[in-house]
């Protein structure tokens, strides 16, 4: 069985900066690309950052600049270090990796999702 458990986020005020973990564990063979997506109050849930294995990023055009993602193979682990922040990032954060458990298919796999507050 396969778990991500995030952590790292809560309130902060407008231009400040919190940092995301997403560690995953279980009975892994590989994991190949992670990611960060968000979901506001009423809004979809909507792509932030990939990255695949060999370190790859794409990031969306809103977050250009003020957030970067990383990831530690060989902890299982993905980052997303956001700085800037501003209101309109407030959502709850999700982390999703594509892993393979037995070597020969891969599925999606999520966090519980993690809130973030930015407000004065």
């Amino acid at each position: 069985q396969v778990q991500l458990v995030e952590s790292g986020g809560g309130l902060v005020q407008p231009g400040g900066s919190l940092r995301l973990s997403c560690a995953a564990s279980g009975s892994i063979f590989r994991i190949y690309a992670m990611g960060w997506y968000r979901q506001a109050p009423g809004n979809q849930r909507e792509l932030v950052a990939t990255i695949t294995r060999t370190g790859y990023t794409n990031l969306v055009d809103s977050v250009k600049g003020r957030f970067t993602i990383s990831r530690d193979n060989a902890k299982n682990t993905v980052y997303l270090q956001m700085s800037s922040l501003k209101p309109e990032d407030t959502a709850v954060y999700y982390c999703n990796a594509q892993i393979s458990v037995t070597g020969s298919t891969i599925s999606d796999y999520w966090g519980q999702g993690t809130q973030v507050t930015v407000s004065s």
